[in-house]
């Protein structure tokens, strides 16, 4: 199932997506809801990000790839850092380039989507607290990243956390492809089956250190091929069965 929020007769609803179509909630995915039999064009609908997390937890060098490229040695667990709820950004909404930094980078990431309340669980019940996955873009003031030397500024501004375009449920997140494309050029390709921390580790072992609420997000971390962007650029992250996620810089 494919879940999008988005803002209807001065109401934010959710709505599954069924090919060039949505067909409404009642109520939400992370409580109970049902399909109705209304539906909006999906075409032109101002998709919203599709939820409200409390928090963000992000996890650092967690593919292979981006710890050479890095040159970092592979982690012996996974490197945690937070993004505020007000890094949050829409789909197709404008990331702004701080006055701070003189290198703003794309990280393109498959987040995970929870669903129910998550304390302490084992790698093993995972799936019964993810609602899905969407695409995210972890946007980096890089040189303020290696100059403070914690990630809390240079991960933290706002409109640094944009996702979506929607969650999808029931996914096989083992082996799928993501990229990103800086002006329709790829930057980054690789492969989540690179993930040094599967996806039930990693619920398992943040729930170990924070309880998780429905609407959290988990970035799993991103491919080698990351990069500087400018105002004017367009950044696209595209998942295999998920799908693609764009923003502009200004």
């Amino acid at each position: 199932m494919i879940i999008a929020r988005f803002e209807h007769r001065n109401e934010i609803r959710y709505g599954v997506v069924e090919g060039d179509h949505v067909r409404l909630l009642q109520g939400d995915p992370f409580s109970h809801y049902t399909v109705i039999t209304e539906q909006l064009p999906l075409k032109g609908l101002g998709l919203l990000a599709p939820s409200q997390p409390s928090k963000i937890v992000a996890v650092g060098v967690n593919y292979r790839s981006h710890a050479f490229e890095m040159g970092n040695p592979l982690p012996d667990s996974p490197l945690l850092f937070l993004k505020p709820p007000s890094a949050v950004l829409d789909p197709g909404g404008e990331i702004h380039y701080p006055a701070m930094t003189q290198r703003l980078d794309y990280e393109a990431e498959m987040a995970i989507v929870i669903g129910k309340k998550a304390t302490a669980i084992q790698p093993h019940e995972a799936d019964h607290v993810i609602l899905g996955y969407t695409c995210f873009n972890d946007v980096t003031a890089r040189d303020l990243q290696k100059l403070d030397r914690q990630w809390t500024r240079a991960k933290g501004f706002d409109t640094f956390a944009p996702f979506g375009p929607w969650i999808v449920t029931d996914l096989d997140t083992e082996k799928l492809q993501i990229e990103s494309y800086l002006n329709g050029v790829c930057r980054q390709s690789g492969n989540t089956a690179d993930l040094i921390f599967k996806v039930p580790y990693l619920v398992s072992f943040i729930s170990q250190v924070m309880t998780l609420y429905p609407g959290d997000l988990i970035a799993t971390g991103t491919p080698s091929g990351i990069g500087p962007m400018k105002p004017g650029d367009r950044i696209e992250v595209v998942i295999e069965g998920i799908g693609r996620l764009q923003n502009t810089v200004v």
